[in-house]
């Protein structure tokens, strides 16, 4: 199923770049008004803060005392991925949800960097504005990749760590030590976004492409159309260097919940066995039915195990 989901999205773009060179038509999506995004996405005024040096879009909700966990998306999301959980844990935990910058509500960086590095600055001056020595960390995707990078270098800051789906390992067009070549059609995404093509982009995600309603596309579609938005995702996937990711694996201290729905079509829950071997203290729980967002696919049935692990 997985395979026939690749060659049918690669079917799709190759035909659209096909269609633009060979007919010059010019599909331009422009930008959205950021008071008209605000207006529909943004909960409270004061979700938006400067952190860092830089304009930060996060929900902290729940009990201020209460034990914190803090939630990080993954590429081209925004916090809203997370809002079934946050409602949820809210009841007994503080959660801190925040979209990463120039992606969502979050502007492009003040600084042009979007390096692993800097998004772990941006988490400590999070961690530190709300007061917290330290929380448990939850990452999907590349929000993974950042949740065990960020639990590597600090691990007096993360008590336990869970990655849901994570990014790390070499993949078709990520080789370890070097930049990435951007493609042609992500170039193309700063003039035109059909939304055909997201809502084929995004069904990968789901292993029930039915999930995902027209809500949750037009939320999609409409925070990638944010202002700045479209060049930080072409920056952030330029200044992508990937290591070999045993090493920061290994100085994991924090116990770690390794979250994996079983028919996740962009990052391959044969990856699972790998982040088990590199991780000190790991538990692995598979998702069956699911994909790569399972807070959003299945928001109930993903979230016990995770309660479960944190409160043990």
């Amino acid at each position: 199923m997985r395979r026939v989901r690749l060659v049918r999205l690669l079917f799709v773009f190759n035909l659209m770049i096909a269609v633009m060179m060979g007919t010059g038509i010019a599909l331009w999506t422009p930008d959205l008004p950021r008071a008209e995004l605000e207006g529909r996405y943004l909960a409270r005024p004061g979700d938006l803060a400067t952190v860092a040096g830089t304009t930060i879009h996060m929900r902290d909700r729940g009990p201020k005392g209460a034990p914190a966990v803090i939630l990080i998306h993954g590429f081209g999301s925004s916090l809203h991925t997370w809002s079934a959980w946050q409602d949820r844990m809210a009841a007994t935990r503080r959660v801190i949800s925040f979209d990463l910058p120039g992606l969502g509500l979050s502007p492009p960086d003040a600084t042009g960097d979007y390096s692993d590095r800097r998004v772990a600055e941006i988490l400590i001056a999070i961690m530190d504005r709300a007061g917290l020595q330290q929380a448990d960390l939850i990452g999907n995707s590349i929000g993974g990749r950042i949740a065990f990078t960020f639990a590597a270098a600090h691990p007096e800051r993360v008590r336990k760590l869970v990655l849901v789906s994570p990014d790390g390992y070499e993949s078709p067009g990520f080789t370890y030590g070097e930049a990435p070549e951007v493609p042609l059609l992500a170039e193309a995404l700063r003039y035109w976004l059909p939304r055909p093509l997201l809502r084929l982009s995004l069904g990968m995600a789901y292993a029930d492409p039915n999930v995902m309603s027209d809500q949750i596309v037009s939320r999609y579609y409409d925070l990638i159309r944010a202002p700045g938005v479209r060049e930080a995702l072409i920056d952030r996937m330029r200044q992508t260097v990937l290591v070999p990711p045993e090493t920061l694996l290994a100085r994991v201290r924090a116990p770690t919940l390794l979250l994996w729905g079983e028919e996740d079509a962009v990052i391959p829950v044969s990856n699972a066995p790998s982040y088990a071997r590199a991780l000190p203290d790991v538990r692995t729980v598979l998702l069956p039915r699911m994909g790569h967002v399972p807070q959003e696919e299945g928001p109930d049935r993903s979230l016990a195990p995770v309660e479960a692990f944190l409160a043990g």
